[in-house]
């Protein structure tokens, strides 16, 4: 069966005003004081290798990762005319 890759962005972390401040959506009690130290931070509680997105008017910070989908094959077409619905 075929596989297919989907990419899909999970938000990780939102900017604290003011200034590089950084908390990350599953601990909003730590603030980090740069956005190297939130990356850093995600990881150590992560484990996952991964790309990032950065958005820095909406101060959001964002991991990109992969999900694995099942291909499924679309059905050939079916005609009446040539007898296929009998």
């Amino acid at each position: 069966m075929a596989t297919e890759i989907k990419l899909f962005d999970e938000l990780i972390a939102v900017r604290v005003p003011p200034g590089d401040r950084w908390s990350l959506t599953s601990d909003k009690d730590k603030i980090y004081s740069s956005l190297t130290d939130t990356l850093e931070a995600y990881f150590q509680k992560s484990q996952q290798h991964c790309d990032f997105k950065l958005s820095p008017i909406n101060g959001s910070l964002y991991a990109i990762k992969e999900v694995e989908l099942e291909k499924i094959p679309e059905p050939p077409k079916r005609y009446n005319m040539y007898g296929d619905y009998e």
